[in-house]
């Protein structure tokens, strides 16, 4: 999945502190956690690690033996590297040795289509430790439909960013554009970031594992769920 690395996920990491998601991780971040809290497992691979956040809160309160850290993005990835993590550039298909869990935080599974879903969770399978864990979270119809879409502006001394998305026949597309000042000058940058709705049954039905439990995660105070919370685990190799 190398040749995966896109632009749009650089410039979504640019932008990243201005979007709320770091207010709202901790929510989401509690129901990883209060799982976790259950095992004892010695070894943790965050996929799609993003700067680390993940890996800090977890590490920080379960002391994992160890803990570490793949994305798409190289500036993600220094990111999590600056926190005291290793972490490397490359997709889950591409790592090397099996793991007792693996997590996706964050909508991950919902930048994958179809075909590259089914693909990452197979890999996923490879990776799994017999009895290992996977835990992950995907958006929900709702979430798509009456969350994400619509127009976004938001800027801060240095920054302006707009972002403009539609969600349509199951697909999310964002437009992301940034004006970032450096001297007098403002610079613009722009990409597009496409994600795709899986249905839970979907989901089940690619992983090859078992299905341990799933909640509903309210991140934004929204009377429905826009999230979905899965524990799956690895019953045999």
């Amino acid at each position: 999945m190398a040749d995966s690395v896109s632009p749009a996920l650089d410039l979504y990491a640019k932008v990243e502190d201005l979007l709320g998601v770091k207010e709202a991780a901790p929510t989401l971040y509690a129901h990883y956690l209060l799982f976790l809290q259950t095992l004892e497992f010695e070894t943790l691979l965050d996929v799609g690690c993003g700067s680390g956040d993940f890996l800090r809160q977890m590490q920080g309160a379960l002391e994992i033996p160890s803990a570490t850290g793949i994305d798409l993005s190289p500036l993600m990835v220094s990111k999590t590297r600056e926190q005291g993590f290793e972490a490397e550039c490359m997709g889950v298909c591409e790592v090397e040795g099996s793991f007792d869990v693996i997590t996706a935080v964050f909508d991950m599974l919902n930048y994958l289509d179809a075909t590259q879903l089914k693909d990452f969770l197979a890999c996923i399978n490879t990776h799994l430790n017999a009895g290992g864990y996977f835990l992950c979270d995907t958006n929900t119809l709702y979430g798509f439909e009456n969350v994400a879409v619509g127009s976004f502006i938001v800027d801060d001394e240095k920054r302006f960013l707009t972002i403009d998305s539609d969600f349509e026949a199951g697909e999310y597309f964002s437009t992301f554009t940034l004006f970032e000042q450096e001297g007098t000058c403002f610079f613009k940058s722009q990409e597009s970031i496409r994600q795709t709705y899986h249905t839970p049954q979907e989901l089940i039905a690619l992983s090859g594992l078992e299905l341990i439990a799933s909640e509903d995660v309210f991140l934004y105070g929204f009377e429905e769920a826009d999230k979905t919370f899965f524990v799956f685990r690895k019953t045999q190799d």
